[in-house]
């Protein structure tokens, strides 16, 4: 496949220094190379390019910005930019590494204990064994608030019974990050594949994310010890802590899915001709369309090289990651679909990415928070009144 030649209309690659570049260029040969040329066929098949784990965790790229226990201890812009690379490739795969790293491997560093940091988080960041973040439930997506699946002591065990659903990984991970409701509030646990009363299963029918496993999880009386309640977990600010950390890898993301539909579109209109045989790109409806896609590209990678900057300062709030995330998802799926317009009835096939990317975005633009929810964050911080009910 042909090397990716990158997009930078405004010369933001000055900002980034020599290392940060580095990881990009890492990151970026490992798509072109490893990942990019799968992806067809893994979105035709339903398939998870499973044999890639290996070489994603010898990379450091699972878990790349928590420090310690085998993990990259990079920044958090370097993280963003391998975020971004990925996601240029397939929106499943990087949906794998974030949730990997994001939710998973961070509330076992943030909230764990000793004993089970050392357990898990060498093999997670290997990706000897893999995760999944247990929250949202068939009736409660926006409003985890409300979730249903409850844990009870028995002596030195919990007892957890409920149901989660639309959970990346779900089928095929070692361990779960369930969160549940109990006497002292909300609190997360680790239930380890095979654990009696734990089963989960695979959501089929997917026209979006098909190079994604999603699945369900049941809990029926499912007993695990008390060592495998996150410690430092508390209340339900714990799994947001989590969504915010996934979110603003999203929001870096999805960066990656608009620069690939802009290029396909932009080399396609360049080589495609029509009416007298001219390339369609010196048509000035054609040129509007590029010039729309490139202008938001570009202001969507300065609001996520900002957002990385007070990240590493520790300055970024979930408030901030909320524009995020709605700005860059909402760019990119209208970077698509102008894309698909441009290519005319070939955008539709999947000798070309944009379609593929189309449909992935839509789910994401839905995951990790809706649209509609990040609006009214955003409009409770500028407010102070908060509109969700």
């Amino acid at each position: 496949m042909p090397r990716f030649p990158g997009v930078d209309y405004l010369l933001i690659d000055s900002q980034f220094s020599e290392q940060e570049l580095l990881v990009r260029q890492t990151a970026r040969q490992f798509v072109d190379e490893r990942v990019a040329p799968l992806m067809k066929d893994c979105y035709r098949e339903g398939r998870f390019p499973k044999e890639l784990i290996p070489e994603i965790g010898a990379l450091g790229f699972l878990g790349a910005n928590l420090e310690g226990y085998g993990c990259a201890g990079m920044s958090n812009v370097e993280y963003g930019l391998i975020m971004q690379e990925i996601e240029r490739a397939d929106s499943g795969v990087r949906s794998f590494v974030s949730v990997q790293g994001a939710l998973v491997m961070y509330p076992i560093h943030t909230f764990g204990s000793e004993d089970q940091k050392q357990k898990w988080l060498p093999k997670l960041q290997s990706g000897e064994a893999i995760g999944c973040f247990g929250l949202t439930e068939p009736a409660f997506g926006s409003n985890p608030a409300g979730m249903l699946t409850k844990a009870h002591q028995d002596g030195e065990h919990w007892i957890l019974n409920g149901e989660k659903t639309w959970i990346t990984n779900a089928p095929v991970a070692d361990v779960a990050i369930v969160w549940a409701r109990t006497s002292e509030g909300i609190r997360g646990f680790l239930v380890e594949k095979g654990t009696p009363g734990f089963s989960s299963s695979e959501i089929h029918g997917k026209l979006s994310m098909r190079a994604s496993v999603t699945g369900s999880l049941a809990f029926s009386d499912c007993r695990v010890p008390a060592s495998a309640m996150l410690p430092g977990a508390k209340g339900l600010k714990a799994p947001l802590a989590c969504l915010t950390q996934a979110r603003y890898g999203i929001g870096w993301g999805v960066i990656g899915a608009a620069m690939d539909c802009y290029e396909t579109a932009r080399q396609y209109t360049i080589m495609r001709k029509q009416f007298d045989d001219r390339p369609i790109a010196s048509h000035q409806l054609v040129q509007e369309k590029l010039a729309w896609m490139i202008t938001e590209i570009t202001k969507a990678q300065l609001l996520a090289l900002h957002a990385g900057r007070l990240k590493d300062q520790g300055k970024l709030d979930p408030a901030h990651v909320s524009m995020l995330k709605r700005n860059n998802v909402g760019m990119a799926l209208e970077c698509a679909r102008l894309s698909r317009d441009l290519l005319g009835g070939n955008g539709i096939i999947d000798d070309y990415p944009i379609m593929r990317h189309m449909c992935n975005l839509e789910t994401v633009k839905t995951y990790e928070g809706t649209e509609h929810i990040h609006t009214l964050v955003i409009g409770e911080r500028v407010t102070g009144v908060a509109a969700y009910k």
